[in-house]
């Protein structure tokens, strides 16, 4: 079975509670993910145990990532496990606070298994690429977003 490693990370410069505010509204992920929408389907999507449905794409054509939190620790990290057909794996962010906590770095880790066997390590070399383009844009429109962030 191969996997697929992505890890990217993005300086932003608040605290790690606003990061982590920002970072946990499942809501307002689509304001910088790109072409993303996030849903809690299951739970209070601030919990262990809670599930999040992830649709990317654009007009209605794409993919659902399917995810079960399996960590959840404030506020520094949440780790998920993906769970559906297409996306399988483990993944989640880590906020790592330094300049005596007025800035920190937000870690972005995947650990995804690639289906189909060397048919899929081939198709993820071929995506690698746009997807990691597309986490880095994102990543840098997290950190602009943490800089305006407000709690509704």
């Amino acid at each position: 079975m191969s996997t697929a490693d992505v890890v990217l990370r993005v300086a932003v410069p608040e605290r790690a509670e606003t990061v982590w505010a920002a970072a946990t509204d499942w809501a307002r992920q689509g304001e910088w993910m790109l072409g993303t929408e996030v849903d809690v389907v299951g739970g209070d999507g601030r919990s262990v145990g809670s599930r999040l449905a992830a649709f990317t794409g654009a007009g209605g054509i794409g993919f659902l990532d399917r995810m079960e939190i399996t960590g959840w620790d404030p506020p520094r990290s949440v780790a998920v496990r993906h769970t559906g057909r297409l996306v399988r794996g483990e993944g989640g962010f880590r906020i790592l606070p330094h300049d005596g906590g007025e800035r920190c770095t937000f870690l972005w880790e995947e650990r995804l298994t690639l289906p189909l066997g060397a048919l899929g390590g081939l198709g993820w070399a071929m995506v690698r690429p746009a997807f990691e383009w597309g986490l880095r844009r994102s990543l840098t429109d997290f950190a602009r977003l943490c800089r305006d962030y407000r709690e509704d």
